[in-house]
């Protein structure tokens, strides 16, 4: 179940990649190898609750990560893709 949402969120952030600027796309790409390194290391340990307790950290730092990246967009470094067109339709209900 776990390696099928890490499958999952991989996939989205994939198709959401190319909604971020490059320094949001950076910040994501950073924390995701790093909560890859966790999670390597909790693939080591025996099963327990600190296999749990490490992959349940790589799953903030990832979340973590992700959050980072969103509130960089958020303060100006929107990517163009998420902005607005130039100029608006006429809406014909107005004439």
């Amino acid at each position: 179940m776990r390696k099928m949402f890490i499958t999952l969120a991989a996939t989205s952030a994939l198709a959401l990649g190319a909604c971020q600027s490059p320094a949001a796309d950076k910040v994501e790409d950073q924390a995701e190898a790093q909560a890859d390194a966790i999670d390597a290391q909790a693939d080591a340990m025996p099963e327990g609750p600190a296999k749990e307790a490490t992959e349940a950290k790589a799953d903030a730092v990832e979340a973590a990560g992700e959050e980072k990246a969103n509130a960089m967009d958020d303060k100006g470094e929107i990517a163009p893709s998420e902005t607005a067109p130039a100029t608006a339709p006429a809406d014909p209900a107005k004439k």
